[in-house]
């Protein structure tokens, strides 16, 4: 069969697969599979191929960074310096309007750092953040927008899970990758802080001031939080951006120090074990869709269907921007209903080298995916991460129209990143090779 036909009903069948209820992983390794053995007309060779791409990830070291960092991720929450990180940058902003939802935007940047996870931070701090802001008056939307909107920060900052993911799929350096998400993430933090700032600065009914408290004053436990994160960070991403250690490596050495924190945080064996066992809940289906995902890519790879596109794009003289236009809809469309790994999953091993055949470059437009993803992920009417919201926010009167009403502003200003990330790669790659 013709390659470029192959790959047209494989990706109409998949689809189909997906939207009538089947599991994502199964989708992709059953089209790869199908469509390997189409391709070749010989079963064992579609087994053998199978075989081979699982084989090739299962070694990959990176591959078990995945589930270390989202353990050290849930150290850090079951120690309760979500909390406490929270109390923390809340009393050092006292004069500045809006200073709780800053504070929920600051402390979901901070928690990204040590967590990777967006609907980890959706949920802490909806539960967190979210109470305190209604107790002091601020407006419903305003408050569960600013949980929501800054959530997204996990998928970006360092280290993120989906830049993992998409270094694993990309076969490009995860380190590198990392160091592309700061300075993004920086910019992006910094224009939802100045969002909040602004508009509660025009319009004081949506935060009103807080009055100052008694009991204002930094304390021991506190502190430790603080420095424990604050630590984490640096262990990890120093320990990454100075070559001591890889990527692999300091996802295990990040597991264990955020052990070593939470257990003098208060934490026991049991809620070791519990973190655990919660953490292999979460990855297990993240390393199947990655398995399924090289499945499926060896089968873009034998057929050639990525140069087919892209010289089907070519011939047609179409216009680069609006090839990654057209990828931005694709990903803000799935967005509505699939998770952020499986979007990567499905897309990247076919818009990625696409776009480098283009003259984009790797890095940049890595974190430019990021970033439509993670705007994927707020748009209405299905965005996921606006649904794990309602489900942990303590206020079952909150509905999904106000928390997407609340979080537009910062679906907006992802827009506005991903166009600065556009007209200057420059700022994810701003490190020489």
């Amino acid at each position: 069969m013709d390659p470029a036909l192959l790959m047209i009903v494989t990706l109409v069948g998949m689809t189909v697969a997906i939207l009538i209820g089947v599991q994502v992983g199964l989708a992709l390794g059953m089209a790869g599979l199908l469509g390997t053995y189409f391709l070749f007309g010989d079963l064992d060779k579609a087994f053998g191929a199978l075989g081979s791409a699982a084989y090739n990830v299962l070694r990959n070291e990176l591959f078990a960074s995945i589930p270390l960092f989202i353990l050290m991720g849930d150290f850090v929450a079951r120690s309760g310096a979500a909390r406490d990180l929270y109390r923390l940058v809340n009393r050092g902003l006292a004069r500045i309007p809006g200073r709780l939802a800053v504070a929920t935007v600051i402390g979901n940047a901070v928690f990204a750092a040590v967590t990777g996870v967006s609907l980890a931070a959706a949920s802490a701090f909806s539960r967190i953040a979210y109470p305190q802001m209604r107790d002091h008056g601020y407006r419903r939307t305003f408050a569960i927008g600013s949980v929501a909107g800054s959530a997204c920060l996990g998928m970006l900052i360092p280290p993120s899970v989906l830049l993992i993911i998409w270094g694993i799929v990309t076969e490009t350096s995860i380190g590198k990758l990392f160091i592309a998400g700061v300075i993004p993430g920086i910019i992006l933090t910094g224009l939802f802080a100045l969002y909040v700032i602004v508009a509660a600065k025009l319009n004081p009914s949506l935060a009103p001031p807080v009055p100052a408290e008694p009991d204002q004053v930094f304390n021991s436990k506190e502190a430790v939080s603080g420095i424990g994160i604050l630590g984490l960070m640096t262990l990890v991403l120093g320990g990454i951006w100075t070559g001591f250690f890889t990527p692999a490596e300091a996802s295990g050495i990040g597991a264990l120090g955020a052990m070593g924190f939470g257990i003098v945080k208060g934490m026991r064996w049991p809620d070791i074990a519990e973190a655990a066992i919660d953490a292999g809940r979460s990855s297990a289906p993240i390393m199947f869709l990655i398995l399924a995902a090289a499945i499926f890519s060896r089968f873009l790879a034998l057929g050639g269907v990525t140069d087919t596109l892209t010289d089907a794009l070519t011939s047609l003289g179409t216009s680069p921007s609006l090839v990654i236009l057209t990828m931005v809809l694709i990903w803000l469309a799935l967005g509505m209903i699939l998770d952020s790994s499986s979007i990567i999953l499905l897309t990247v091993p076919i818009f990625a080298p696409v776009a480098v055949s283009f003259g984009f470059d790797p890095i940049a437009f890595a974190i430019f995916g990021i970033l439509a993803i993670e705007a994927g992920l707020l748009t209405p009417p299905v965005g996921l991460l606006v649904y794990a919201v309602k489900g942990a926010v303590p206020d079952d009167s909150v509905t999904l129209g106000e928390i997407f009403s609340g979080a537009t502003p910062y679906w907006l200003l992802i827009l506005v990143a991903m166009g600065l990330v556009w007209m200057f790669p420059a700022l994810a790659t701003w490190l020489p090779s």
